[in-house]
């Protein structure tokens, strides 16, 4: 009875504790870090290294300067927010200069990685034509060898006019056909 009770005690734990099976993908663990598509994220930092590349991006970014120095200039005392030597200003600029090198980098790897996979791809294509043009060169190779064998209309012609010339040569020696035996026997 009390081994009885064990067995059962055994497969009580068995059965609580998960089995790993391997025809199963293991299940995510949680991470403590957020998650994020890197395609998503790097279609939009190639969208923001092409603003930054763009002369509307300069514009903006002089009038944002222009109008920041001179409010902190002409504005009354109270309502600056950033006095002369403009160290908001500088920070402001440093952090969105420290963002966009690395956006930008990340854009030109990803148009690398591009102009990689269009490269090979190119490279195939170029292999492929290679390819095609040697079969196509030997084919018309062979064709001129076989062409040579063949019976053209010139050669045909000129074999005409040969046995012409001596069908008349022969008439030449022999004028009539009477001379000539007949196919009756005599009788």
């Amino acid at each position: 009875m009390a081994a009885e009770r064990e067995r059962d005690r055994e497969r009580e734990r068995e059965r609580s504790v998960p089995r790993i099976r391997l025809d199963l993908p293991r299940e995510r663990r949680t991470r403590l870090l957020p998650e994020y598509d890197p395609e998503a994220f790097g279609r939009l930092s190639e969208r923001i290294a092409r603003f930054l590349g763009t002369g509307r991006f300069l514009v903006w970014m002089t009038l944002t300067v222009v109008v920041w120095i001179g409010w902190n200039v002409f504005a009354p005392s109270s309502l600056r927010f950033d006095e002369y030597p403009f160290i908001f200003l500088t920070l402001a600029l440093s952090l969105q200069a420290s963002y966009a090198a690395p956006l930008i980098l990340l854009a030109q790897n990803r148009q690398d990685d591009r102009d990689r996979v269009n490269l090979e791809q190119d490279r195939k294509q170029n292999e492929r034509s290679i390819a095609d043009t040697e079969y196509l060169t030997r084919e018309i190779a062979a064709l001129r060898m076989g062409l040579g064998e063949v019976a053209t209309r010139d050669w045909i012609r000129s074999e005409l006019q040969d046995l012409l010339k001596e069908m008349e040569d022969r008439r030449d020696l022999f004028p009539s056909g009477e001379d000539r035996g007949s196919d009756v026997p005599d009788r």
